[in-house]
């Protein structure tokens, strides 16, 4: 497959700037794979689409504020920071980007918060715009890291052309998120409410979590036509015996496997052991997934309405098949569907 095979016409207007009033009241697409047919329907519809016996994963990341703004010692230059990951916590050490990047050298201290009570060190440049910072911080690693979180705000997309707003930090997180390290929210998710989740529950409907922290690499462009030559990020990842169980037993019995977003797709995918069954991972993934690819464990896929040449639609297409999905986003862009992390979502079975 070619980058080229992946571009659409997206109008602006199309990409959601804010989320739906309600979770589970955005619109939902539902893609039939072995007929072709496309229907239209609300999100809390989904629950008609399965049975007693099936099975849901989610994605329990816990989005954290990683956006900070700060100044650098000397000049007062406006710095902002994109905290990535903790590196080390004893030592306070933070992979991070910084903008502009040019400012910034080995060395240079950078304040934040008011009263400078929060300082960071440059102590390494790993790439062009990514740095470690340690950070100046004598207290307990519990406060350091809550004082740090407070300074920050939600990492929205780059596509969200806004300053975040209070309702970001609730809606720009999924309602079950539980284990923090994610910068991107697994968009997805955004989509239940409690009271979906507990039909889901009443109807039989399995629900089970694994943890994918997504990064940025979802949102880097594609700088190679040919995609066999790209190279994604890694993620941090695990699956646990708890899912593994869960997800080889609906498999046993026959019935389906729906994995809430891609981040779910993918880890998954990461891994497949023998016979269309799953194992336990701990670690990182840095799988790529484009078409044509076997999935052999993932029956049914909930996604949003991805950007053209995204990292996602080529995930999206793989699984429902390049030429339906395709003709599925150019009605989606007919009938004007929300694109994006607050847009709505496309159930594929």
């Amino acid at each position: 497959m070619k980058l080229s095979q992946f571009k659409f016409t997206l109008p602006d207007e199309l990409i959601a700037q804010h989320p739906a009033p309600e979770r589970d009241e955005s619109r939902l697409m539902v893609v039939h794979r072995a007929s072709g047919e496309i229907e239209h329907r609300i999100f809390k519809d989904i629950i008609d689409f399965f049975e007693e016996g099936d099975i849901f994963v989610f994605n329990d990341t816990r989005v954290f504020p990683a956006r900070l703004y700060g100044y650098k010692e000397k000049t007062g230059a406006k710095i902002e920071v994109f905290l990535l990951r903790e590196l080390n916590a004893e030592n306070k050490l933070w992979d991070v980007l910084v903008e502009p990047a040019r400012k910034i050298r080995i060395g240079n201290k950078l304040y934040f918060g008011e009263g400078d009570n929060m300082v960071a060190e440059v102590i390494d440049n790993t790439t062009s715009r990514g740095r470690t910072l340690r950070f100046l911080y004598d207290g307990p690693h519990d406060e350091f890291k809550r004082e740090l979180f407070a300074l920050g705000e939600p990492p929205l997309p780059h596509y969200i052309l806004r300053e975040p707003e209070e309702m970001d930090v609730e809606r720009y997180q999924t309602i079950y998120a539980d284990k923090e390290g994610a910068v991107v929210a697994p968009a997805a998710g955004l989509h239940f409410s409690r009271e979906l989740l507990k039909r889901l529950e009443i109807k039989g409907v399995a629900q089970a979590y694994m943890t994918v922290h997504s990064g940025l690499g979802n949102f880097r462009e594609i700088d190679v036509e040919d995609l066999t030559k790209h190279r994604m990020d890694s993620e941090q990842m695990e699956v646990t015996q708890v899912l593994v169980d869960m997800v080889n037993g609906v498999k046993d019995s026959h019935h389906r496997v729906c994995a809430i977003g891609t981040s779910v797709l993918r880890g998954i995918a990461s891994a497949v052991s023998m016979g269309g069954h799953m194992k336990t991972y701990s670690g990182w993934t840095n799988k790529f997934i484009f078409p044509p690819y076997e999935f052999t464990v993932t029956d049914a896929l909930l996604s949003n309405f991805h950007l053209p040449y995204s990292t996602m639609l080529m995930m999206v297409a793989a699984f429902g098949g390049y030429d339906l999905v395709m003709r599925a986003y150019q009605e989606a862009v007919k009938e004007k569907y929300r694109f994006g992390a607050y847009g709505d979502a496309m159930l594929i079975l």
